[in-house]
């Protein structure tokens, strides 16, 4: 889930609607709440092309912080009722965090997770490569991690200069290896493609993903390279200090993500997520079918029933308060403005939406014709199809999902 970034300050804002009203929704039996997201914004180094919420140079503050997120939890789980199965802990980078304050939050939040009846079946942590020691892999798996995520990038040296990533492409392998030996063996690669400036991006990706393969992850996460706006990246690229890979070129590396990773058993479950079978991240498929979700920390999103909204992306103030925290934005969206965002979702996985739920959604009295028109155009250009009952993208769609689905929208 996108985890939007501002920049981080101690002042407090005007006044903000608290998760009261969704926490009382969460509480009753209609809107189970599925997935926890955590999200730890504490970073060595700030890369400049990231958008999300981090904070660098505030090492100082990761003690107190964990304490504040558990006490936002103690809040909040209590409340919830058992139904959470999985915990997605992102940044950031959470394993920034010292050994013995990792520890203190991740067995935290499990104890807290039991004591509501909360059988956790998947808990995934981010992790850069070069923070994974022996210590910290130790602690992962006694606090009950079960799937970690490593931030890679990519092999190339010149690659990650380019993305200012300080590990080294070695470290990639040295924390597989240090999981493993602790029983974490669920491990995901994020690679990125169409980094610019490389003197032949074909042949940097087409190793990229070679390397990722021989380290034999069960998950492998490939994204094209985006210039966010606010960015430093971006704002490169707005003066003309660097330029974008081209579109074409862009569609070839990711078709050459597709063929390969297809065919080392890979599953292609999602537009930019490939799995080896039974190993779909599980967390990521509550966004995904539009499930529900908690937040806990500074800018973390969650979605009860309707309910869409983000913590307040700022560290003082966090620390400064107790329980709930603030809120920045809030959205509930009308019926036809959820049937819209569960196209937009379902369509990114490659099974698609069902029948029933696509019918539904054409029948909304705001957009439905529209959107069966739009839905009947694209099937008439091969760019959606159905599969049995079945509507998803298809191969041609994929390359273009953004449009497509904006269409739908």
């Amino acid at each position: 889930m996108p985890r939007a970034h501002a920049p981080d300050d101690t002042s407090q804002t005007a006044a903000a609607p608290d998760a009261a009203a969704m926490l009382a929704s969460a509480s009753s039996v209609e809107a189970c709440v599925q997935g926890l997201y955590v999200h730890v914004p504490f970073c060595a180094h700030r890369c400049h092309y990231c958008d999300f919420f981090t904070v660098a140079g505030r090492d100082d503050q990761r003690r107190a912080f964990a304490q504040r997120l558990l006490g936002e939890a103690d809040v909040v789980l209590p409340r919830i009722p058992p139904g959470i199965r999985t915990v997605f802990v992102g940044g950031g980078t959470p394993t920034h965090l010292p050994p013995s304050v990792l520890a203190t939050l991740l067995t935290g939040l499990r104890e807290r997770l039991a004591a509501g009846g909360h059988r956790i079946e998947e808990w995934t942590l981010e992790a850069n490569p070069d923070t994974v020691s022996d210590e910290t892999a130790a602690v992962l798996a006694e606090a009950g991690v079960t799937r970690v995520s490593l931030g890679a990038q990519s092999f190339d040296p010149p690659a990650l200069q380019m993305l200012e990533r300080r590990h080294d492409p070695a470290n990639v392998g040295q924390a597989m290896e240090r999981l493993r030996r602790v029983g974490i063996t669920d491990l995901s690669v994020d690679l990125i493609f169409a980094v610019p400036e490389l003197k032949d991006p074909v042949e940097v990706w087409a190793r990229d993903l070679d390397m990722a393969l021989a380290l034999d992850p069960t998950h492998l996460s490939c994204y094209g390279l985006t210039y966010e706006a606010g960015t430093p990246l971006r704002r490169r690229l707005d003066v003309g200090r660097i330029e974008r890979v081209g579109e074409e070129v862009e569609a070839d590396l990711y078709e050459c993500a597709r063929v390969r990773l297809e065919a080392a058993g890979f599953e292609h479950y999602e537009i930019s997520n490939w799995a080896r079978p039974g190993f779909r991240c599980r967390h990521n498929l509550v966004y995904w079918t539009n499930g529900n979700w908690w937040p806990l920390g500074p800018s973390a999103s969650g979605h009860v029933e309707g309910w869409r909204w983000r913590n307040l992306p700022r560290l003082g103030p966090y620390l400064a308060g107790a329980g709930l925290p603030h809120i920045d934005s809030v959205e509930h969206l009308d019926d036809d403005g959820r049937a819209g965002e569960m196209l937009m979702l379902g369509l990114r996985l490659m099974d698609g939406v069902p029948r029933d739920r696509v019918t539904a959604a054409c029948q909304t009295p705001e957009r439905g014709a529209t959107r069966t028109t739009a839905i009947e155009g694209a099937l008439e250009a091969g760019l959606l199809q159905w599969r049995g009952d079945w509507l998803s993208l298809s191969h041609r769609g994929v390359l273009v999902a953004d449009a497509v689905i904006g269409d739908l929208l």
